[in-house]
């Protein structure tokens, strides 16, 4: 009788050992396979004179060229047709953070010897034609809520390129980017129409990562020089790069 209990406890033991082994089996062979988080950031990531320049590193930079593709052109016709001040004053502000922060991301990108996108994506032009076809209260309701909506998306961006970029240009960049865009959420956020919840309701039903489009490409031997941004035909030409104002 005893026999059989030890028998049976053995069998216990040997079981849960083979089930253990087949857990810990994926984790230690996942350490040597090739397209991991790791793999993939070195395959990735090319050196430069001010450190190594990562695929995340890259598609910030083109992050902050095509957000002043669309958001300066948004912020002068919110100077024209904004029916109240505060929603003027949010324009003047993404007008001058993004004349600055254009010049500063076309120079970054020169000393990398990267190429800067010349026109905004589909999305953003579909949001700039939302903000023409509308008018008066509804059109200073959109403008604050689609307006706020891309900035607090590009702040997460800036954040973690901040935290974990090795490249010294880069780095100065999200700086000056995180200066930009919290000015620009705050001054959004002023004109009294921001839909909180509605903010809230999207960062909740947002959780799943979305699939990370392919990284930019690396340095190039001949980059084509980026022009500054410009606004829509409509629009006059933004005044001299400058930082964004301080709020009075």
């Amino acid at each position: 009788m005893r026999s059989r209990s030890i028998n049976g406890t053995g069998l216990v033991v040997a079981g849960l050992v083979a089930t253990l082994a087949a857990l810990l089996f994926p984790l230690w062979s996942y350490e040597d396979r090739s397209g991991t988080t790791l793999d993939r950031l070195n395959a990735e990531t090319v050196s430069t004179d001010f450190g190594p320049l990562s695929a995340l590193d890259r598609e910030f930079i083109t992050k902050v060229r095509l957000a002043g593709l669309w958001e300066l052109p948004a912020g002068q016709q919110a100077e024209e047709r904004g029916t109240t001040k505060a929603v003027r004053t949010a324009g003047e502000h993404l007008v001058e953070g993004h004349t600055f922060l254009d010049a500063r991301v076309r120079e970054v990108a020169a000393r990398l010897s990267l190429e800067l996108p010349s026109q905004p994506n589909p999305q953003q032009r579909g949001w700039l034609a939302e903000l023409s076809a509308a008018h008066g209260q509804t059109y200073d309701e959109d403008f604050a809520n689609i307006l706020r909506r891309a900035h607090g998306k590009v702040f997460s961006v800036v954040a973690e390129v901040r935290a974990s970029t090795r490249n010294s240009l880069v780095r100065a960049l999200a700086d000056d980017a995180n200066t930009t865009v919290l000015d620009h959420i705050k001054v959004l956020e002023k004109t009294g129409l921001v839909d909180f919840d509605g903010l809230a309701r999207d960062a909740a039903t947002g959780q799943a990562p979305a699939t990370r489009s392919p990284a930019p490409p690396g340095p190039t031997a001949t980059p084509s020089p980026a022009a500054p941004v410009t606004p829509s035909p409509t629009f006059s030409l933004p005044p001299a790069a400058s930082r964004p104002k301080p709020d009075k």
